[in-house]
């Protein structure tokens, strides 16, 4: 995997992300990494040279199992960086992100291992991803939004989009954090504004912002698990 560039890392990781349990369309892959459609059709006849993917025309792609690996050690190495970047060294959700999307393709298995015991072989990163474990498992995820919660309901976040660093600070100042509990008291029709509760305190989001929260009825994890 070590001999992989970073722009093969992305693609897989990004392709991982999008996948589901289908295939991915070009297009959704050039708007995620922000290229054209046809650098996206390049990269990934490479990667079937490679047999990192599985790409059949006019059906997108998917992830072979040599892919899925290669992008699960990338996730790993991204998140256990991110916990230790605001765990250990303070920084910010933002910065976080950032720095560990610079760093991830860069640490050896023994930096990566030594972090891992450091911090006491966290499950989740910073805004409730998990973490996959070092033989390729990872957990499911919440995968209903705050925006799709009724109101009258009671929910826990369980994690948060971690795409965009100004949504991020957003989240962070409005105290939506993983394991964060919060009461919807009102939703605007026609896509309109939610009105929430959080430690008593009640607080109005737009309907975008809410699409980023993923939360569960239960709570998902132990804070530090």
């Amino acid at each position: 995997m070590r001999m992989l560039s970073q722009a093969v890392e992305d693609y897989l990781k990004a392709i991982y992300k999008l996948q589901g349990d289908g295939r991915v369309a070009t297009n959704d892959i050039a708007q995620v990494m922000e290229v054209s459609s046809a650098s996206v059709t390049n990269m990934l006849k490479r990667l079937t040279k490679m047999e990192l993917v599985d790409h059949a025309s006019y059906k997108g792609v998917r992830l072979t199992g040599a892919g899925t690996k290669v992008a699960l050690e990338i996730i790993r190495h991204h998140r256990l960086l991110e916990t230790y970047l605001k765990e250990i060294m303070g920084f910010s959700w933002s910065e976080m992100h950032a720095e560990a999307e610079r760093l991830e393709h860069h640490i050896s298995e023994e930096f990566e291992e030594r972090i891992d015991e450091m911090l006491g072989f966290p499950t989740h990163d910073p805004h409730g991803h998990p973490i996959p474990t070092k033989d390729g498992q990872i957990a499911d995820s919440a995968t209903q939004t705050l925006a799709e919660v009724e109101p009258g309901e009671r929910v826990v976040v369980h994690h948060v989009s971690d795409a965009d660093s100004d949504l991020l600070e957003y989240l962070e100042g409005a105290g939506l954090l993983p394991n964060s509990r919060v009461h919807v008291v009102e939703k605007e029709p026609f896509n309109g504004p939610i009105t929430v509760a959080m430690d008593g305190a009640e607080r109005v989001i737009g309907r975008e912002v809410a699409s980023h929260v993923f939360v569960a009825h239960e709570r998902p994890f132990e804070a530090g698990a």
